[in-house]
């Protein structure tokens, strides 16, 4: 039902972490795996032709969140109304790093930006906005664990929209049938994630990834 690798969610989600802020992700040496979830007319024609066009804004900011829960606990599963579509985008790697380089929050972290002025005005330059948000249980109830999301605007949307594709896969059907499944998580398949390796110390710092204790200094 889906080109991406899956496993049983009981058997993944006790490898994850239990709390602090962690991007959860698929990923490989080349690609990482991103969701969205539209309306079937701005869904489908990305499914179908690879890169975003027709319906798709590039003047608004688009969200997309790599932790595949996340995207379901927003979308209600693929429920709700203009969400129906849910999409399995798989970047370049590269590009995906330049995004998590070029975030900044969305509110203000003083130890990060200094002060209130020098933060809006990095916000108003920066074409990436960071959120970190409590994830979420298959059934919705808040953990203490943190999921990330993103959200793409001006430059670095246009190039998201085509240039830093590789695939865009409608998982649509794959989540329907998991919905089904919510009743009894034994039975529960969710895309394979593992905590993402921000390699680039800096961007980890100032993003606010908790890192393992050997990973920090």
């Amino acid at each position: 039902m889906t080109t991406l690798a899956t496993v049983s969610y009981s058997e993944q989600s006790a490898r994850w972490p239990t709390n602090g802020r962690h991007i959860l992700a698929q990923y490989d040496a080349e690609s990482v795996v991103a969701y969205q979830a539209y309306r079937p007319s701005i869904g489908r024609y990305a499914a179908t032709r690879g890169f975003f066009g027709g319906e798709f804004s590039l003047n608004r900011m688009s969200w997309i969140k790599p932790n595949f829960l996340w995207m379901m606990y927003r979308s209600g599963w693929g429920s709700k109304e203009g969400q129906q579509v849910v999409l399995a985008v798989r970047l370049r790697r590269p590009a995906f790093d330049e995004i998590l380089a070029q975030a900044v929050h969305s509110s203000f972290v003083a130890e990060v930006y200094g002060t209130q002025e020098q933060w809006q005005e990095k916000l108003k330059r920066s074409c990436v906005r960071l959120q970190w948000d409590p994830d979420h249980a298959p059934n919705g109830s808040k953990l203490e664990r943190r999921a990330i999301q993103l959200g793409l605007r001006g430059e670095v949307l246009g190039s998201y929209a085509k240039d830093w594709v590789l695939a865009i896969e409608d998982i649509s059907d794959f989540v329907a049938a998991q919905r089904e499944n919510l009743n009894n998580l034994s039975t529960l398949r969710t895309p394979a994630e593992r905590v993402y390796p921000v390699s680039d110390r800096e961007t980890a710092k100032r993003l606010g990834i908790d890192m393992p204790p050997d990973k920090k200094g």
